[in-house]
């Protein structure tokens, strides 16, 4: 594992994380929140990692009202702060112009953010759950160039289909282990490696919807983002917010 370093400015004095919030059309509310929150804060920083979107096949999908709307928002954020985007596994195609235009930098996974005097790890989380042998099989595939060249050769609605059914898939196998507190989670040994060879004492990641903290080892831990869903019978987001203090989690609402 090497990771990418992005150090920070001295004026940073506030960093918002945050991740999987699977924007698209039937989630309103949520997009609504992450427009407001966008607007709203503080941060000197707003750092997304992975899962913007529930799906992303193509630069084209940039071009539709919804997608063009939620980039517009980023680029309306960029003009305030800094705005930096790391892949998720559903979003791993959002591609660096497409990013660029809407005024965001790419965070290559990992990243260490250097910042008051500490290191801390930054991962979408996904290539860490060695356990879920199937996606890890399917992760190494499709984030080969030549796979990518090759799907995004194919026409828009071929690669809209075959999302689809790769969504189905995944949902299809979920729905043996309904609660996310049975799917697959961070090894901990790999990731108290990579904080080790990062140099790094915290590790921030999503991917499994398990928001909270777990002890690593006597000198290392790990920070869980929260998924986004505000439409759903069980309405849940939020932030991370580091500052000088330290992390703080902050639950967003679909009228913050």
């Amino acid at each position: 594992m090497s990771a990418a370093v992005l150090r920070a400015p001295s004026h940073w004095q506030v960093v918002d994380l945050l991740s999987d919030l699977h924007l698209c059309e039937s989630l309103p509310r949520t997009r609504a929140a992450f427009e407001a929150h966008l607007a709203r804060t503080p941060a000197d920083a707003v750092l997304i990692l992975g899962d913007l979107f529930e799906v992303w096949v193509g630069a084209e999908q940039a071009l539709r009202p919804f997608e063009e709307q939620c980039l517009a928002h980023m680029r309306a954020a960029a003009q305030r702060c800094w705005v930096g985007f790391m892949p998720g596994n559903r979003d791993f195609l959002l591609d660096e112009a497409t990013l660029r235009s809407a005024g965001t930098h790419l965070l290559q996974d990992p990243t260490r953010l250097e910042i008051f005097g500490r290191n801390w790890l930054l991962t979408h989380g996904d290539a860490l759950c060695l356990e879920d042998r199937d996606y890890q099989t399917f992760r190494s595939m499709v984030r080969q160039p030549a796979w990518q060249r090759d799907f995004l050769a194919r026409p828009l609605p071929e690669r809209i289909a075959l999302a689809s059914h790769i969504r189905a898939q995944s949902q299809a196998r979920k729905s043996r282990a309904p609660s996310p507190a049975d799917w697959a989670d961070v090894d901990r040994e790999a990731a108290t490696d990579w904080l080790r060879t990062a140099d790094a004492t915290v590790m921030i990641h999503g991917h499994t919807h398990r928001p909270g903290r777990t002890v690593l080892s006597a000198s290392h831990e790990r920070q869980v983002l929260s998924d986004w869903d505000l439409d759903g019978a069980e309405p849940r987001a939020d932030v991370l917010r580091l500052s000088a203090c330290g992390l703080h989690r902050l639950p967003i609402g679909c009228n913050d």
